[in-house]
């Protein structure tokens, strides 16, 4: 059993809920709270904790319950208000603090919440230590006292203006995006301030959309899941390209010049040939993960560059770079990690360097997108009973080697249970759609009868 398997309230993306209800309810906050403080003053007498939300109508009060209970185990909590996940990440570094706390369930609906922690070192938590911090918060689930609502202890606009100065430099001093026009979709989120801010600096022209919110309207029908206003605003305005974020901007998903929309394939597909033309892409390398399209392999492996592929999650693709020494890593949802500028998924930096290359090569946007053709991809979702070992199940472990052995060297299949639901999913893709669409259907039919919900059989 490997490490993921035995969290209990982690799972990729920290912990996400139901505000208000388990594990998001007082109690289990206030553990939380406790363990972390528990956790860190073993190597730090009086750790230092920087929180920060989205836009969420229950994102305050679950700030002020993680700081409560923090200060009463003896850290000392920060509370700064709504900002993106990767400038909290930033500021974690380069604050010194020993941890971060970011209040988000990042693309969910306002009613749902998450806390993700960010280490000291900028990171998203290990396995191993979301683990410690599961055990000791059964070891201090105690009666949780009450919790004041915090008032930021800096204004935010302080922190982006951090962050900005930061990022400008990280960028070099060459970088503009003088003469582009620019459609932002900032989804009612933790962007809705910073990300013109960045984008205008930079001297694009900037039209927004998406940036009132009111704590209950994130991701509502706008941002990376719901992109059709942005792509029918790019083609209305004449816009040179738009970018979608999600609730917390770790995120984003591009719209080209004709309204169409860009994948995170596409985005590190792009990516990769920029860095590589200018001699800045770490190792010739690529990390993407086992659901990015089988096309993004092989285009870029015409062009020397490798793709490895890990679990699903991003965190799973930061380990990889880290262990590889990648510079250059992400995933189809478009969490994009340039490593040598962000700890994490940067959905501002994304659309920014997309924008930069855009301007460099003085071609509009469409002209590449109509170069991106992935593979036809199939992706079907059975709801499951029970999880027995999909390889060692003597009936669906034999389909899948058949299903492989049809495919060939032309396709691709992928079987795995979702983390988060009760559910297998089949993904196969290929050269020949037709053959896609059968391999998968029938795998799926044959999940379903054998362990599916509606299945009689033991």
């Amino acid at each position: 059993m490997n490490a993921s398997a035995r969290k209990q309230l982690f799972g990729t993306d920290g912990i996400r809920g139901v505000a208000g209800k388990h594990p998001l309810d007082h109690e289990t906050l206030w553990s939380m709270g406790t363990a972390l403080a528990v956790m860190l003053r073993q190597t730090s007498p009086s750790p230092r904790i920087l929180l920060a939300r989205d836009t969420r109508e229950s994102g305050a009060g679950i700030a002020a319950t993680l700081a409560s209970s923090l200060e009463v185990a003896g850290a000392r909590p920060e509370v700064a208000g709504v900002l993106p996940t990767p400038v909290l990440a930033f500021l974690t570094l380069d604050g010194k603090y020993d941890i971060g706390i970011m209040v988000s369930a990042s693309h969910n609906p306002y009613h749902d919440n998450g806390v993700k922690v960010i280490s000291g070192d900028g990171f998203k938590l290990s396995d191993e230590q979301e683990i410690e911090l599961e055990r000791l918060m059964s070891e201090h689930a105690t009666e949780a006292g009450s919790a004041a609502t915090p008032e930021p202890v800096e204004d935010p606009g302080l922190h982006e203006k951090r962050y900005l100065d930061r990022f400008r430099d990280g960028l070099g001093g060459d970088t503009t995006l003088s003469g582009l026009s620019v459609v932002l979709d900032c989804a009612q989120g933790a962007a809705y301030r910073l990300a013109p801010q960045v984008f205008e600096a930079l001297g694009a022209k900037v039209q927004t959309i998406h940036c009132q919110p009111d704590g209950r309207n994130i991701n509502l029908d706008c941002g990376s899941l719901h992109p059709e206003k942005l792509s029918r605003k790019v083609r209305e305005s004449g816009a040179d390209l738009g970018i979608a974020f999600d609730g917390d901007a770790d995120r984003a998903l591009a719209v080209d010049d004709t309204g169409r929309l860009l994948d995170g394939d596409f985005l590190l597909w792009r990516a990769a040939l920029d860095l590589k033309a200018r001699n800045r892409l770490a190792k010739s390398m690529v990390v993407a993960t086992v659901m990015s399209n089988l096309w993004l392999e092989q285009v870029l492996r015409r062009e020397g560059i490798n793709l490895l592929r890990a679990p699903v999650g991003d965190k799973y693709v930061l380990e990889e770079m880290l262990r590889t020494g990648a510079s250059l890593g992400g995933e189809q949802s478009g969490h994009i990690i340039y490593l040598d500028q962000s700890t994490t998924g940067d959905g501002i930096l994304t659309g920014v360097r997309l924008a930069d290359s855009v301007r460099r090569a003085g071609v509009p946007l469409s002209r590449w997108a109509e170069q991106y053709e992935p593979c036809p991809q199939v992706l079907i979702n059975v709801k499951v009973r029970h999880q027995p070992v999909l390889g060692d199940h003597p009936i669906i472990g034999k389909a899948i080697k058949r299903a492989e052995t049809n495919l060939g060297d032309q396709g691709r299949l992928l079987v795995r249970y979702s983390g988060t639901e009760p559910l297998v999913r089949v993904m196969v893709e290929g050269s020949e759609e037709k053959l896609v669409k059968s391999v998968a259907q029938d795998l799926a039919e044959l999940i379903e009868r054998e362990i599916g919900v509606e299945s009689d059989n033991a």
